[in-house]
This record gives structure tokens, sequence and C-alpha cells, in this order.
């Protein structure tokens, strides 16, 4: 670390198990030897050693590469041979017995690596495409639900108010009813019955003809009275007295004649 601009490194033969995330940062290295130790995994971000050339890996117990592997663009040279590696990437990288092997290992596994990288970063894009459209199904999911909840409250405030206006027009139809109603009993208590006569004209008649009749009989005592007075009083020979007696006499007198008259039809009619 206090050596940042180092370009050569060997650190081979020291049993070394790991490697710190920070050893990345020695973006100088040119050539870097971690040969016969037990390194089990590289830094995830190994590629940050964008410079290196070199690289040996010899008798190690790596089984894959980080996918930053393929950010190596610089890699020359490299042997990874004595390593428990995956059958793919160890037939990717074959033998590397001499110069030429070693480069062409270096060859066919940067293209390997960046194949691996660019498959994962499609996966990630399609990853990310189907968030993406899960994301947009769930706003749609959610507006379709906010639009059906909208669409409840709108039918149920209309419910509403559909109810209230047929409550309104219940109570008004019974309230018209009722004043209908009292406007009939009101009209019913101040006009008389049909089939009943009128009280006060035959109060009137009756009391008419009673009068009347009083009237008449007054005048039948008086003339009862006055006949009465004028045959057995004294003054029957007073000149009104003999008036009466005058007419008394020629009443009875027709009264008589009509009862011949009544007699002689009774006679012919039997005839």
């Amino acid at each position: 670390a206090a050596l940042p601009k180092a370009t050569i490194l060997d650190l081979s033969c020291n049993n070394l198990i790991s490697l710190p995330s920070d050893f990345c940062s020695l973006m100088h290295l040119v050539k870097l030897d971690l040969s016969k130790n037990r390194l089990q995994q590289l830094p995830l971000d190994f590629g940050r050693l964008v410079n290196l050339q070199h690289l040996d890996l010899l008798n190690n117990r790596l089984v894959t590469l980080p996918v930053s592997f393929a950010q190596l663009k610089n890699l020359k040279w490299l042997d990874l041979k004595d390593n428990p590696l995956d059958p793919v990437l160890a037939k990717v990288a074959g033998d590397c017995l001499d110069e030429k092997q070693c480069k062409q290992a270096a060859v066919r596994v940067l293209q390997h690596m960046r194949a691996i990288q660019s498959e994962q970063d499609r996966q990630r894009q399609r990853k990310l495409q189907a968030e993406r459209e899960m994301e947009k199904k769930r706003e749609a999911e959610q507006r379709a639900r906010e639009a059906q909840q909208r669409e409840l409250r709108k039918r149920e405030k209309a419910e509403e108010k559909e109810r209230r206006r047929r409550e309104y027009d219940a109570q008004r139809a019974a309230k018209q009813e009722m004043e209908k109603q009292t406007k009939k009993e009101t009209v019913q208590t101040r006009k008389p019955p049909s089939n009943s006569r009128p009280p006060q004209p035959p109060r009137h008649k009756h009391s008419w003809s009673r009068s009347v009749l009083r009237v008449l009989l007054f005048v039948l005592v008086c003339i009862l009275c006055t006949l009465a007075v004028c045959k057995v009083t004294e003054l029957q020979h007073q000149p009104l007295c003999i008036s009466v007696n005058t007419l008394y006499e020629d009443v009875v007198a027709a009264l008589q004649n009509h009862k011949t008259l009544q007699n002689l039809l009774h006679q012919n009619s039997q005839q």
C-alpha cells in the first residue's frame, strides 16, 4: 500500500488464502505473480487492475474467476494450471506449458469472461426490464384499483343522492296527501251531506203553516163567538149582528143546497 505505483509484484509461495479488497488499488501493476498459494477466490473488483499484462495463478485453489476479470483488456499472459477450475473454464484456459499457450490462455479466458459478463449484463437488463414491467403492471393495477374505487364512490354517491331524492319525494307526496286529506275533511265539515234536507227551510215552512193555522183557528173562534153573541145576546138587533146573522143564514142555505145537489148527483150516478 505504501507503493501504489508499483508495476511488478511477486507474492508467490506465501500460503495466501485471500486478498483484501483494497489490493485492487494497485492499478499500476503490469506483472503479478500469485503462484503457489492457497487462494480460493480473487477480489470481486479484480478488474480494476486494468494495466495488468502478466498474471501467474499457478497452483492455487481457484474454481472460478470474478466477472470483472473481463475488464483486464491489456492482459497478454495467463497461467491457471493446477487449480480445481470449473470444467468449462478449465477447457477454455487450456495448458500453459510455453509462452504461446500462456498467451492463448489469456486471450481465450478474456473472451470467455467477456461473454459471461455480456450474458450477465443481458440477464440484468432482462431482470431490470422485468422489474420495470412488473412495476408498470403494479402501477396499472393500482390505477385500475383507484379508478374502480373512484367509480364505486361515485356510484355510492349517486345511489345516496337517489335515495335522498326518493325520500324527499315520498315526504313531499305524504305532505301533499295529508294537506289534501285535511282540505277534504274541512270541506266535508263545512258542506252538509247531500242526502240530508236543509234544516232551515222546513223549520220556516213548519212555523209558517202553524202560524196560518193558528190565525185561521183564531178567526174561526172569533166568528163563532160573534155568531153566538149575535144569536143569544141582546145585541142581535144591532146592525152588525143583523149582518152577521144574514151572512150565517146565507151560508147555511148554500151548504144545504150543496148537500141537495150532491144527493141528486149520487142518485143519477146510481141510475
